[in-house]
């Protein structure tokens, strides 16, 4: 989520500060609003570069802490883009290592620590507005970062076009080297006709002399002829 508050001077210098600590983010909006700053609040690390390249805010103030990508790569990721990426890092004290390396890593202008205070501020101005240091953990985003900066795979051309009606498909050899079947000489209908054969008048001739035959020498056995 981002939001804005202006003040009534439009020329007056942009503050993007990401935090996703409520209370952090209302200490910070108060000590720029007494410094005239119009402010962009933004609680996402990925959203803040976005906002960031949008923006091209005069100073940058971001948490370590913050949802989706730290404010370290986030810092990174700015410094990546190009333009004069003012940025000053704000940590816990149990932070306070990962802070300073940080500072070094992305070219921070400073780190203070939690909870900021206007004083602390002020302490801290002059180098805040000072020259910007060199980032040299440009050099090693890759590796920090790798998710999400996948170059994309060299295009191969165009696909291979489909097979046309009268085409040989790949392997396959062409229409005229398929051998055909020899035409039907008879019609299929006739073919069947003829394989299904009648009974000869010679099979019913045998059969009814047989039943003739077992007729006689029954009557026989029964007259005790036999």
């Amino acid at each position: 989520m981002a939001y804005v508050s202006n003040t009534n001077d439009e020329a007056a210098p942009t503050v993007l500060i990401v935090e996703s600590n409520v209370m952090s983010v209302q200490r910070l909006t108060t000590i720029f609003k007494i410094k005239d700053f119009n402010i962009e609040i933004c609680e996402d690390g990925d959203k803040a570069v976005d906002e960031y390249i949008r923006l091209d805010p005069e100073l940058v103030v971001i948490s370590l802490d913050i949802p989706s990508l730290d404010g370290h790569l986030a810092a990174l990721e700015m410094r990546e883009h190009g333009g004069e990426a003012r940025i000053m890092f704000v940590a816990p004290r149990r932070l306070a290592k990962l802070a300073a390396d940080a500072q070094f890593s992305a070219g921070a202008v400073a780190w203070l620590q939690k909870p900021i205070t206007s004083t602390v501020l002020e302490e801290q101005w002059d180098t805040i507005l000072g020259p910007i240091p060199d980032a040299p953990g440009l050099e090693d985003l890759d590796e920090l970062y790798p998710i999400d900066r996948i170059k994309p795979e060299q295009d191969d051309g165009p696909l291979p076009l489909p097979a046309l009606p009268g085409m040989p498909l790949p392997g396959m050899p062409a229409p005229e080297a398929i051998i055909s079947l020899p035409p039907l000489e008879t019609e299929p209908s006739i073919l069947i006709a003829q394989s299904v054969k009648k009974p000869s008048a010679m099979k019913y001739i045998v059969l009814f002399l047989v039943l003739i035959a077992g007729g006689a020498g029954y009557y026989a056995y029964s007259n005790n002829l036999i």
